[in-house]
């Protein structure tokens, strides 16, 4: 008996379902392949990073657990260290030397002004820094002739290093210097307490105002013309337009530039250290970091430690709950998202 040939059956044509489904799983696996190469595109930075950044941070947190080589106060015997547990911590935060609290004059007992100071310098520096960089932001915003020249120029200061604008300041602030004589004054600007305040907050504000300045122009130059526009045909005022146009538009990049600034502020060292040496009440918690150094490593990377939990503390208030999130993420939040 012959066999009759089967007929072909022709291809079954996919639904749109599964061809949504299989459009699907190319893009998934199309995402791990990309994934997969920008991990190893990265690792090599990651890996500068951990050496850079990881190591320190972790080897001054084992450091800070440990005791320092030196003369023990009781035995008066020298003794090579050992596991300290807490006792750095308490030295500084409890301003404690041994069993006793320490003596006047010395670093342990000027924990708690050194805090003091740094957070005064931050907090005078920042605001007066702000003001007057919105205000100079907003200038160099608008059209004239010599714009461009303007910019430059008020960008010298920021670029001049800072041991350099401390000594310009250092000789301005002489006794026989220039702000004596300007003003027919015979102040010891570096050698009392408050001017010796004062004269740093000047130097820092004249060299980082710029700085400011910088930031918040980017900000200024992205909000769009027609918005003026239209608030002036409904007839806003120049002071309407300010708070209701310009400061919430401008403020994501605003508060950016505060926390720039706050960070750097707290970690103040160039300054005091060369026009005061951080006497007379100038003394920043990194001053006293750098002094300790001298005395003991284990010590020191103790309260250079509390000094970093001190800026990672300030640093995750504004950006929780001040919204001074430089990296914001670009996907829209969803009813029940955290806020």
């Amino acid at each position: 008996m012959s066999t009759l040939a089967q007929p072909k059956k022709a291809p079954e044509t996919p639904s749109p379902k599964t061809k949504k489904v299989q459009k699907e799983v190319g893009q998934d696996r199309a995402a791990t392949s990309q994934g997969r190469w920008a991990f190893w595109l990265i690792s090599p930075a990651l890996v500068l990073l951990a050496v850079v950044i990881v190591y320190p941070v972790v080897n001054a947190i084992i450091m800070a657990f440990q005791k320092d080589q030196g003369l023990d106060p009781v035995t008066k015997v020298f003794v090579q260290g050992g596991p300290a547990g807490l006792d750095n911590f308490v030295h500084w935060l409890a301003q404690q030397c041994g069993s006793a609290a320490c003596a006047p004059g010395t670093l342990g007992s000027q924990f708690w002004s050194a805090v003091g100071t740094t957070f005064f310098f931050t907090v005078v520096t920042v605001v007066l820094e702000t003001v007057l960089g919105f205000w100079m932001a907003v200038i160099m915003a608008r059209s004239f002739r010599g714009r461009s020249a303007l910019r430059a120029a008020v960008l010298v200061p920021w670029a001049i290093p800072t041991a350099v604008t401390a000594k310009l300041w250092f000789f301005i602030f002489a006794f026989d210097g220039i702000a004596n004589k300007l003003f027919g004054t015979a102040i010891l600007w570096t050698g009392s307490e408050w001017p010796a305040r004062w004269a740093i907050i000047i130097s820092d504000v004249w060299k980082t105002t710029p700085f400011m300045a910088l930031l918040i122009l980017a900000g200024l130059q992205i909000i769009p013309a027609e918005v003026y526009e239209a608030a002036k045909v409904d007839g806003a005022s120049a002071w309407q337009r300010f708070t209701q146009i310009t400061l919430p538009l401008v403020k994501p990049a605003l508060m950016v530039a505060v926390l720039f600034r706050v960070l750097d502020a707290l970690r103040m060292y160039d300054l005091p250290a060369i026009m005061t040496q951080g006497s007379n009440g100038t003394t920043t918690l990194s001053i006293l970091v750098v002094d300790q150094i001298r005395q003991g490593f284990n010590s020191a990377a103790a309260l250079s430690t509390i000094t970093f939990l001190i800026i990672f503390l300030v640093a995750f208030i504004f950006v929780r709950f001040l919204g001074a999130n430089a990296v914001a993420s670009a996907t829209p939040k969803t009813k029940g998202q955290d806020k």
